[in-house]
């Protein structure tokens, strides 16, 4: 299929997304910058290395039920190719930035390539469990010498399960649960995006569950409507961000995301990145009407890397929580430009 006949059907399935929602079902990730890829498919094999990433969330830490979310995801390019930068630039020299201004300003878009990505996730709130697995695939291509615009689909399945001994009901032998304990259902996941990006901004659209699913967990033995019936339902991601210079060590790195699901206020979340080289970084979130973050990290070495995130709650959950706390590691396989730090993703 040629490019612009992939955007238009990326662009008419996003227009026609179905409307109804009662509530989030997609995990909130504090870190998104570190690992683009849990929300935008279209970032797997961006990089000329395989990224390994792990990350464990608990939101709400202190309330009863709050929402655990843990997740493995793996991408890399299925053809890796030579940059055209020759500069080694996973080496410091003494007195020198060897990816400052001046490596940025003669930055090129990397080739035409294809990428393939793994996710593994599990998200617990309360009795409620949602695990997924799906594979991705994507296509980078350049669209200018200095951009590049990539497309990308995930398909997987979910099993979203209720565990009834954690709930306390007026009737213990409802017939929606007698007999079982753990009720679960599979259904599909798939997930596309969007992802434009260059040595000065980056800017993406993503759905996921673009195939809403019923769930029901009474098996057909309740008539009529049911508490123990809702629906799978998409959620939206919009993402930019853009490259600042504050000397030649340090760059502020500033970004926002766009969360929409129907029937839901929107979501809004700016970020900043302070960084220093590729070896550090601080930053900050502000979440309209939910909280504020601070995070740090650090690129130990051409191979591991590491970045926590503290949310402060700031609605009346703040009351019971004691905030929020995310951990994401870091482990490139194959990266043997030795980059401490993405070229294309940041």
């Amino acid at each position: 299929m040629q490019l612009k006949g992939m955007i238009a059907v990326i662009i008419l399935v996003l227009a026609l997304l179905p409307v109804q929602v009662l509530a989030q079902q997609q995990p909130h990730y504090t870190q998104y910058v570190l690992n683009t890829f849990i929300i935008n498919p279209a970032v797997a094999g961006i990089e000329n290395y395989w990224d390994v990433k792990a990350s464990h969330r608990h939101q709400w830490a202190g309330l009863n039920g709050s929402p655990v979310t843990t997740y493995l995801t793996v991408h890399g390019p299925l053809s890796t190719t030579d940059y055209p930068q020759a500069s080694a630039t996973g080496f410091n020299p003494e007195g020198s930035n060897p990816r400052g201004k001046a490596y940025w300003e003669s930055y090129s878009a990397p080739a035409s390539h294809a990428g393939a990505g793994l996710t593994i996730l599990n998200d617990r709130t309360g009795p409620l469990n949602r695990f997924s697995i799906s594979g991705t695939y994507a296509h980078h291509i350049g669209i200018a010498p200095g951009t590049s615009l990539s497309l990308g689909i995930s398909l997987g399945a979910q099993r979203i399960s209720l565990d009834a001994s954690k709930l306390e009901f007026q009737n213990p032998s409802d017939p929606a649960i007698a007999g079982s304990t753990v009720l679960g259902k599979w259904r599909p996941d798939v997930s596309i995006g969007m992802y434009l990006y260059s040595s000065q901004y980056f800017a993406g659209i993503s759905a996921q569950n673009i195939v809403p699913a019923a769930i029901g967990f009474d098996n057909g033995k309740v008539m009529g409507d049911s508490v123990y019936r809702g629906k799978l339902v998409p959620h939206l991601f919009g993402t930019a961000g853009y490259r600042l210079w504050v000397n030649e060590d340090l760059s502020l790195l500033p970004s926002v995301m766009i969360k929409y699901v129907t029937a839901l206020p929107l979501s809004l979340d700016v970020n900043a990145k302070l960084q220093y080289r590729d070896r550090a970084w601080v930053g900050a979130s502000y979440r309209h009407k939910d909280g504020i973050a601070a995070m740090l990290g650090i690129n130990v070495n051409a191979t591991f890397n590491v970045g926590y995130a503290y949310d402060y709650t700031t609605s009346g959950l703040n009351i019971a929580s004691h905030g929020s706390h995310e951990i994401v590691i870091g482990i490139m396989i194959g990266n043997r430009f030795a980059d401490l730090c993405p070229r294309n993703v940041w």
